[in-house]
C-alpha cells in the first residue's frame, strides 16, 4: 500500500524534462514494517516454530480420512466424524469439548449415469449436484442446447430450451486466490432454476474445476418454490470439451441422462467445540474454525480435512502453554457448511447473545496451501494497530494486506453481526483442481504446507487472545 505524499503532475513532467528523479523532500517512500517483537510477538514466534516442525496436523487429517472418509452432511459418517471429532479433541486436552445439535438437509448421490446417443455413441463422465432430484426411472433422452454461461441462459428465449437438456460450459479460470470459482458457481448453484423456469427437462453444466482429469466436480444446487425441480448434474472438464467437438460437427446432440439421487428430510448433525479458556478474560473469544463435512465422492482431505486439522493443531500449541493468553481460544468444527452454511448459520444464532463477546474469527477453508496474506475486517481505525500486532507472522512469509476480508464461508456472516473477522489466505492455485471430487485424497496434502499453515494460525490466534486493541466500529462496540 503506497503512502506517497502530493507530487503535482506539473512538476512530475517538469522533473522529467530535466532527467529528474523525485526527491525524497517530494515522494515520501512507504515506511519500513516495524516488526511486533513484545513478549507476546516472541512467544508467538516460539509458537510458530513448533508448529513448523510438527506432524501434528498432518496426523489429525490421516485420522480423519482414513478413520471416517466422506462424511456428507445428514449421514451415518457425518455422525461418524462427529463422534471421532469429539473423541481426538478430548484426548488432546482441551478445557473444555462439547457439541451443539444442527438441523441438517439429508440426501442420497444415488447413480448418476450418461452418454451421447446421437449423432455419436458416447459414454460421459458426469455427478449428480447436491440436492438433486432423480430422472424418471427410464431416464432422459433429449437434445442438448449450449450456454457459454448462466447469464447466456437467463437472456434464452424460452423456445430455444423447452425440452432440452440445457448445457452450461462455463470455463472456470485458475488463480491464487481462487476467484474464478466466484465467477461459475452461479451456473451450478442457479442453472436447474434459471433453465426449469424455460421449459428444459434438465440441466448438465461444465464442473466447476481448473483440472482436466475425467472427474466430475459435484456441489450444491438450489431449488426455488413455484419453479419445477429438474435434475441436475455435472460433467468432467473433458467430456465438456468432447461435447464442444462434437456440436462443431453437428448442432443436434442428444443426450441420455440417468439418476436415483433422493432427498431424504431433515436430519441432526452437531458442530463440535472444543477450548481454550482464557486465563484473565475467559469471556472474550477468539474463534478458529473449520468444518467438519465433505462431498462423499473423495475422503475430504483438502475440503476440510485440512482445515479441521489446522485449528486443532494451533490451539492444541495454545493449551499446552504453561501460561494461557487472555481471551478463550475457541475452535468450532462446522457441521453442513457444504450443503448450505448451516452450522455456521446455526453457531450464529445459538451464540447470539455472546457474539459481542467474539474479538475476531478466522475460518480455514481453502485446502493446504501455504499462507502468504493475512486481511482483516475490523474498524478502519483499529486496522493498522492489528496488522502491527500480527507483524511477526511476516518473518515465517505471511504478508499484510487487506482490511476486506471475508474470514471464511461459515465465518461470513459475522461482520454483517459486528463480530471482526480475519482471513489467513492460502495459495490455492490447484485447489479447484481437486475439489469436491474423487480426488480429494490425502495424498494431495504437503504435510510442510499444513505446518506452515499451522504456524500462521497459531501466531494469529494468540496475537489476538493478547491483544488490547479494540477491533470493533465505534457503532458495534458494546
Amino acid at each position: 500500500m503506497k503512502n506517497y505524499t502530493h507530487v503535482s503532475l506539473t512538476a512530475l513532467f517538469t522533473m522529467a524534462l530535466l532527467g529528474c528523479q523525485p526527491t525524497s523532500s517530494s515522494v515520501q517512500k512507504k515506511p519500513e514494517l516495524v516488526i511486533n517483537n513484545s513478549q507476546d510477538a516472541i512467544i508467538s514466534q516460539q509458537l510458530a516454530q513448533k508448529a513448523l516442525n510438527s506432524n501434528a496436523a498432518y496426523d489429525i487429517v490421516e485420522s480423519l480420512t482414513v478413520e471416517v472418509g466422506p462424511r456428507l452432511a445428514g449421514t451415518d459418517k457425518d455422525i461418524m466424524a462427529v463422534d471421532w471429532a469429539m473423541e481426538k479433541l478430548w484426548l488432546m486436552g482441551f478445557d473444555k469439548v462439547y457439541k451443539e445439535s444442527v438441523q441438517v438437509p439429508a440426501w442420497s448421490r444415488g447413480h448418476a449415469s450418461a452418454s451421447i446417443i446421437a449423432p455419436y455413441d458416447q459414454p460421459l463422465v458426469i455427478t449428480a449436484l447436491g440436492g438433486s432430484v432423480a430422472t424418471p426411472i427410464k431416464g432422459i433422452q433429449a437434445p442438448i442446447v449450449r450456454f457459454d454461461s448462466l447469464e447466456e441462459l437467463t437472456l434464452a428465449s424460452p423456445g430455444r430450451i423447452e425440452g432440452k437438456i440445457v448445457f452450461i460450459d462455463h470455463k472456470t479460470e485458475r488463480h491464487k486466490d481462487g476467484n474464478g470459482y466466484g465467477v461459475t458457481v452461479g451456473g451450478r448453484s442457479k442453472g436447474a432454476v434459471e433453465a426449469a423456469k424455460k421449459g428444459a427437462v434438465a440441466i448438465v453444466i461444465r464442473s466447476i474445476g481448473t483440472n482436466h482429469d475425467r472427474m466430475a466436480h459435484t456441489g450444491m444446487m438450489r431449488y426455488e418454490e413455484d419453479v419445477p425441480k429438474i435434475p441436475a448434474a455435472a460433467m468432467s472438464i473433458p467430456d465438456a470439451e468432447l461435447i464442444n467437438d462434437m456440436l462443431k460437427r453437428d448442432p443436434n446432440i442428444v443426450m441420455s441422462l440417468n439418476m436415483t439421487s433422493e432427498n431424504l428430510g431433515i436430519a441432526t448433525s452437531y458442530n463440535v467445540i472444543a477450548e481454550v479458556t482464557g486465563s484473565s478474560k475467559p469471556d472474550e473469544i477468539v474463534l478458529i474454525g473449520a468444518h467438519l463435512d465433505s462431498w462423499d465422492e473423495g475422503t475430504g482431505a483438502i475440503d476440510d480435512g485440512a482445515g479441521v486439522a489446522i485449528v486443532t493443531a494451533a490451539a492444541k500449541l495454545i493449551q499446552d502453554l504453561p501460561q494461557k493468553p487472555a481471551r478463550t481460544v475457541r475452535v468450532v468444527l462446522y457441521a453442513a457448511e457444504e450443503v448450505g452454511l448451516v452450522g455456521g448459520k446455526a453457531y450464529a444464532a445459538q451464540h447470539a447473545d455472546e457474539l459481542d463477546k467474539h474479538y475476531i474469527a478466522a475460518e480455514s477453508d481453502f485446502g493446504a496451501g501455504p499462507i502468504y496474506q493475512i486481511d482483516f475486517n475490523v474498524a478502519p481505525s483499529s486496522f493498522s494497530q492489528a496488522q502491527h500486532q500480527v507483524s511477526a507472522m511476516t518473518l515465517f512469509g505471511v504478508a499484510l494486506g487487506t482490511n476486506d476480508a471475508s474470514g471464511g464461508p461459515d465465518v461470513s456472516m459475522m461482520p454483517g453481526l459486528g463480530v471482526p473477522v480475519a482471513s489467513l489466505k492460502q495459495d490455492g492455485t490447484d485447489y479447484f483442481d481437486y475439489h469436491h471430487t474423487p480426488n480429494d485424497t490425502l495424498d494431495k496434502i504437503d504435510p510442510k504446507a499444513l505446518a506452515q499453515n499451522v504456524a500462521a494460525y497459531v501466531q494469529f490466534a494468540y496475537m489476538m487472545a493478547q491483544s488490547e486493541i479494540d477491533l470493533r466500529p465505534l457503532a458495534s462496540s458494546k
